[in-house]
């Protein structure tokens, strides 16, 4: 890799961690790595469709900023300057935020969540809201009203979901630094396929307050990354206790950045999971996995296999409980008090301005989910639906805590397969829930899990491992990966996102 000062498409492949360094030792301005990713935004972006809104002016005005503070010698946050991309689920005060559904279109948040003051207190700039699966549904981000987003690796296929945007635009060089949020795997299986990393920190330790919630009690936002030091480097930019957020813990976690930097498992008990490796796994995702757990044991850790027999229910539990809280958190999207509202000629009423609404305001899938909630929660089904999927939820946690007991992380791959091809699974919703089949457990659970590339699969498409920890346990994740990720470069030749193919960009 060249030197930064050698151009700005260098400027765009450095990490997070290279970038600051970079800054502060003068080889390269916020301006120049502001302007560097604008420019990659917009010669790629067109065939990606990664981002919903583009913050030029926010975004250099905040790198001006830092290259001023930075010259008059004041100390600054040691990624200020350091470019991040949004999520357009997590509210932004002056930008559009629209959760990817026509019902919120043209919406501009009146305050930022507290992820985004965070972001903005270390003066990070923030170069734009990124495409998802309307309000969080889905795995492929399909279900956006903006259009798909495509896979940089190949742009027949689909980047994840449903923060298919961030994971895009990381893995395409337009951002070092992206948010995503997690309730079923929306972080993790989008950096399955798109090389990248993913992190989704215990529940509560990132603050809820500013995101648009989809299921309360499984949403939480984390980093999206082209390296594991990169994401314990912005995990800890957003992480920490909120007095908005009833959900929000209140300490006890070790360095994320020093556990990244470590790079060492010797003594590490690592399990893998007996039900989340065999059937309905590809077989290249299961020859990358079980490379990947060669190396760590090659480098001193313990590999045991360990059993969660309550995972397999994990699915079923997940998709009843999910939709429940989603029929209630989106009942306010009602076209009375903020977004569209759709008002009919004849004879206009309440409710038929909601119906109205609604009905042209959501997405078929939004549809299909507030549908399955609604019935599970209904008089005569609560028990037998959604009450018994939070006692499944209860079983899958004892066998998280079960594990524990003998092991300090546990292991599976991150999704069953490579990305598929885009409208490939759109109309088979079975088939699309499939793809979250090892990540559900731990937004159950509430247990962080972590995703990083574990090599190249069918068609020369990436591959992820997925790693799982205690509640709290998030620096086992960065130790872990941290250590994997320097084994497979020293195999690879260099970081995994060297091997992707150049998109084709504009005029190209």
């Amino acid at each position: 890799m060249n030197s930064p000062a050698s151009g700005s498409a260098d400027l765009t492949r450095l990490s997070a961690a290279a970038m600051a360094a970079a800054m502060a030792d003068g080889s390269a301005s916020a301006e120049e790595i502001a302007r560097a990713h604008l420019a990659r935004i917009a010669d790629v972006d067109g065939e990606l469709n990664a981002f919903l809104h583009v913050s030029e002016d926010d975004a250099l005005a905040t790198a001006r900023d830092v290259d001023a503070r930075r010259a008059a010698g004041e100390e600054l946050h040691p990624l200020a300057g350091v470019p991040v991309a949004v999520k357009d689920v997590v509210v932004t005060a002056g930008m559009p935020t629209t959760a990817g559904s026509r019902i919120l279109e043209g919406w501009i948040p009146p305050y930022d969540a507290t992820l985004v003051e965070r972001l903005r207190a270390a003066r990070m700039p923030i170069l734009g809201k990124t495409n998802m699966d309307e309000f969080a549904m889905g795995s492929s981000t399909e279900t956006s009203a903006y259009g798909p987003t495509r896979n940089p690796w190949d742009t027949d296929r689909i980047p994840g979901g449903s923060g298919g945007g961030s994971s895009a635009a990381v893995a395409a060089f337009e951002a070092p630094l992206a948010i995503g949020t997690d309730t079923g795997g929306s972080i993790r299986q989008p950096g399955a396929v798109t090389g990248t990393v993913g992190m989704k920190p215990t529940y509560g330790s990132v603050s809820r307050y500013g995101l648009i919630a989809m299921a309360s009690s499984l949403d939480q936002a984390g980093p999206v990354t082209r390296t594991v030091e990169d994401a314990a480097l912005l995990h800890e930019v957003i992480g920490g206790h909120d007095v908005r957020d009833s959900t929000s813990l209140d300490g006890g976690f070790a360095s994320f950045t020093e556990a990244a930097r470590l790079r060492d498992v010797k003594g590490l008990r690592i399990g893998v999971i007996e039900e989340l490796e065999g059937e309905g796994f590809a077989p290249e995702v299961r020859a990358r996995f079980t490379e990947s757990l060669a190396l760590l044991e090659q480098a001193g850790a313990e590999i045991v296999r360990v059993s969660c027999p309550n995972f397999r229910y994990a699915l079923g539990a997940y998709y009843l409980i999910m939709p429940s809280e989603a029929s209630s958190n989106l009942a306010k999207f009602d076209g009375m008090r903020f977004g569209l509202r759709v008002v009919p000629e004849d004879h206009p009423t309440a409710e038929s301005v909601m119906k109205a609404t609604r009905g042209q305001g959501f997405g078929a899938e939004v549809k299909r989910r507030i549908l399955l909630g609604t019935y599970a929660l209904s008089a005569g089904y609560y028990d037998a639906y959604y009450g018994s999927a939070q006692k499944v939820r209860t079983l899958v946690q004892r066998d998280f805590a079960a594990a524990f007991e003998s092991v300090d992380v546990m292991a599976s791959p991150t999704a069953p397969t490579v990305a598929f091809r885009v409208g490939e699974k759109v109309d088979d919703p079975m088939a699309m829930y499939m793809n979250d089949i090892a990540t559900i457990p731990a937004n159950l659970a509430g247990t962080p899990g972590i995703s990083i590339p574990s090599g190249l699969a069918e068609d020369g498409l990436p591959a992820g491992i997925q790693f799982l920890a205690p509640a709290q346990a998030d620096d086992r994740l960065y130790r872990v990966g941290g250590a994997l990720e320097a084994l497979l470069e020293d195999s690879w030749g260099g970081p995994f996102l060297d091997r992707a193919p150049e998109l084709k960009g504009a005029g190209k």
